[in-house]
């Protein structure tokens, strides 16, 4: 569905006139309904993953592969 801003009321944090396209680092934080820990759990202050966080991690990485100008750096995780 393109986006209508008639329908999707959603307020743009990005900057006016900035040319998102050169380089650079960004800082992506993606969050789950309600902050539920659904990735998995911690367990002696150490990150399990489970199916879903599997499909997570498996995806991220696999970035690059599709958009080959991209550059993972560090991330993480959470439950």
């Amino acid at each position: 569905m393109p986006y209508d801003p008639n329908i999707h009321h959603r307020l743009s944090i990005r900057l006016h006139g900035y040319d998102y396209n050169q380089p650079g680092s960004y800082f992506v934080t993606i969050c789950t309904y309600e902050k539920h820990h659904v990735f998995g759990s911690i367990v002696n202050d150490e990150m399990y993953l489970n199916d879903a966080g599997q499909i997570i991690k498996n995806t991220w990485n696999s970035i690059p592969q599709r958009f080959p100008n991209i550059e993972l750096d560090e991330y993480i995780i959470m439950p």
